[in-house]
């Protein structure tokens, strides 16, 4: 069955919030990952490793969303007529997406240590930009691999210099589309094991038929901080009275 990008974009969001539903409910306020959970102490070693158990699956799903991103982002460079522009609009909603992604994974409005996946796509955006025309200025190639991957760890934005390298190798192996999937599994699973769900991101990208579909397209760029935003305040303030304590 044919997909759409709009298609492909519904799975991307739907995983993702099933990633984040371990993330962020179940990691940071029911296990007390980073030790600010409302619940600390409330809950048994047992009771915790039973939604342990929970969590593995719902982040397993979850991987099949950043590869999919990682296309469309791709597609949308390959066919935008402002380079320039696409860039900013991202930049903005990493702006946008960084107290509310703070507050879902640390429970804090302001934490250094990471970054959200929006400034990822936005490196990766950059890595793709330089690259375009690396055959007539070889120049490119290791600059748009490597300087924004580095800026990537160096921020420590969510998957890191390995996302951006994600970016850059879908753009440069975009009409290789096996290869392309083959190669970027193999840098997923290699950066973690618990990666090799995002097998299943390719499979569902060789059934993109080439079209847009019908576009929301600030809905889509709006989801990610609403929905952290949501998830922190059920964490926060209604999860306490969900978990049988």
């Amino acid at each position: 069955m044919p997909l759409t990008g709009s298609a492909l974009k519904w799975i991307a969001i739907v995983t993702m919030f099933i990633d984040h539903i371990g993330a962020c409910l179940l990691e940071v306020f029911v296990m007390n990952a980073h030790g600010t959970s409302p619940l600390a102490g409330r809950l048994t070693g047992e009771q915790i490793m039973a939604w342990y158990d929970i969590d593995i699956y719902l982040r397993l799903i979850g991987r099949i969303a950043f590869p999919i991103f990682c296309f469309l982002l791709v597609e949308g460079a390959a066919h935008t007529r402002n380079m320039g522009k696409y860039l900013l609009r991202l930049s903005l909603f990493a702006l946008l997406a960084e107290v509310p992604f703070d507050l879902a994974f640390h429970n804090m409005p302001f934490f250094a240590g990471s970054q959200n996946v929006y400034l990822t796509l936005v490196l990766g955006l950059l890595a793709v930009w330089i690259l375009k025309g690396w055959r007539q200025e070889i120049w490119r190639l290791p600059a748009g691999l490597l300087l924004p991957a580095f800026a990537a760890q160096l921020l420590q934005t969510d998957y890191g210099a390995v996302g951006v390298l994600v970016i850059a190798l879908m753009y440069l192996l975009r009409e290789l589309p096996w290869l392309r999937a083959v190669v970027c599994v193999i840098v997923l699973v290699t950066f973690n094991s618990l990666e090799w769900p995002t097998a299943f991101s390719f499979l569902l990208i060789a059934l993109y038929n080439g079209e847009r579909g019908r576009q929301a397209k600030y809905f889509f760029y709006g989801f990610y901080p609403v929905h952290l935003v949501m998830l922190w305040a059920v964490g926060r303030f209604l999860l306490g009275n969900f978990v049988g304590v």
